[in-house]
């Protein structure tokens, strides 16, 4: 199989077939292109990646899409902003030097299944209905009339099983089940997801669409599972479920993630934690406009996080995954941030960037004759936990800053 890697907003020039081009170019997720192609000379393309990274392999390649930040680091912020663990620094150390994300996952998945198994193989009561040639539990006698009229075998009952095809092990199960038709250079990851399997041969094979991935509900009695649990859903929500499939009609494996949603979730619930407020005071954009900039209604605004109190909006910010290197914020963030202060007639908003390789100081821009003022806040996510804890606790400073002149105004 060819490769293909990349790493996000870099660019390479190869050869691609038609079908290669055909399905790079369909190549979404969530609507938004995980590549864009250029032609190039000599029948060359140029493909160039943007903030989407991943692994996939589709149409005889095997496409891999590094995130600029160390892929540990990665692993960390995606945690967190799905909202499951809160990871501490320990848990990202591997004997392999880069590992791959498909091979991250697995790792850490079949660490924190071995670790939840070794203190006891979850098992609860499931209600079971069944068609049986003996009385188990309650006999359904409205169905037992229905579908058996004057027939006393078998039986139509009701009963509580005591087993471990809970939802959790089905998650777990259906993770490692994805993560196995990866192709995984680590032998350790291979070995997890083995023994994932071999654990869980009793427990029914689901597969979970992205967009529906239950929640498990912890007890004192389950706590062990949380660390299993939380990888499992973080796989499962980002596995990669498009209608493409190869030339053998098979799905395509692959798990992808947007870092710019990531970003934004990441700042989001951080900010929570820090501030102590809720989700209905510090909200996140849930894909509704919550204001228009025209008085007609017209030009809907969704802010990445605002601050609310008794209906009324005191602040607005938004996140920006986009790590660049000199000091000015893009004109088009300032123009967006502009237009939240004007629409929900604050005095100023916020932009959150991530830190890029050199650093960039936090900024304060004042638009002419408007009295608006748009603060640049960039986080460093290159340190270790603790540092980026530090940096959150100054960006929650500025917030609260401009959340006061909200409420003044």
């Amino acid at each position: 199989m060819e490769k293909i890697d990349l790493t996000e907003y870099d660019s390479c020039t190869r050869e691609l077939s038609a079908p290669q081009f055909k399905a790079l170019t369909e190549l979404k997720l969530e609507g938004k292109r995980a590549l864009t192609i250029e032609a190039a000379p000599d029948g060359l393309y140029t493909l160039r990646a943007g903030s989407i990274v991943g692994a996939l392999e589709i149409e005889g390649l095997s496409l891999h899409i590094r995130p600029k930040l160390c892929i540990r680091r990665l692993f960390y912020l995606a945690l967190y902003a799905a909202g499951e663990v809160k990871p501490q620094e320990g848990l990202f150390s591997f004997a392999q030097a880069n590992p791959t994300l498909a091979d991250l996952m697995a790792l850490h998945l079949g660490r924190a299944a071995a670790d939840a198994f070794a203190r006891g193989l979850w098992h609860d009561y499931r209600v079971r209905e069944e068609a049986l040639h003996t009385v188990r539990g309650r006999i359904m006698v409205a169905e037992q009339i229905r579908r058996r009229f004057d027939m006393p075998l078998p039986v139509e009952v009701r009963y509580d099983e005591y087993t471990e095809d809970v939802l959790a092990n089905r998650l777990i199960k259906a993770a490692a089940r994805l993560l196995r038709g990866m192709r995984l250079t680590a032998s350790e990851a291979r070995e997890g997801l083995r023994h994932i399997d071999a654990t869980l041969e009793n427990v029914t094979p689901v597969r979970y669409p992205p967009h529906d991935v239950p929640e498990v509900k912890f007890t004192r009695l389950n706590d062990h599972y949380k660390d299993a649990v939380a990888i499992a859903r973080l796989i499962l929500l980002h596995w990669f479920h498009e209608a493409a499939r190869d030339e053998n009609g098979v799905r395509v494996p692959g798990f992808l993630m947007d870092m710019n949603k990531v970003f934004e979730q990441f700042v989001t619930r951080k900010l929570r934690e820090v501030m102590g407020v809720s989700e209905q005071t510090l909200r996140s954009d849930d894909g509704r406009p919550s204001c228009t900039l025209t008085t007609k209604g017209r030009f809907g605004l969704k802010p990445d996080f605002s601050w609310w109190e008794n209906g009324v909006c005191t602040f607005v910010g938004d996140a920006k995954y986009k790590r660049i290197d000199d000091r000015a914020a893009p004109n088009a963030d300032i123009y967006q941030a502009l237009a939240y202060a004007t629409a929900f007639d604050l005095p100023g908003a916020l932009l959150v960037y991530a830190k890029g390789e050199e650093d960039r100081e936090s900024a304060t821009h004042c638009v002419r004759h408007a009295c608006k003022r748009i603060e640049v806040f960039a986080v460093d996510l290159e340190g270790d936990i603790a540092a980026i804890d530090e940096s959150i606790k100054e960006l929650a400073k500025r917030v609260r800053c401009l959340r006061d002149k909200g409420r003044a105004a």
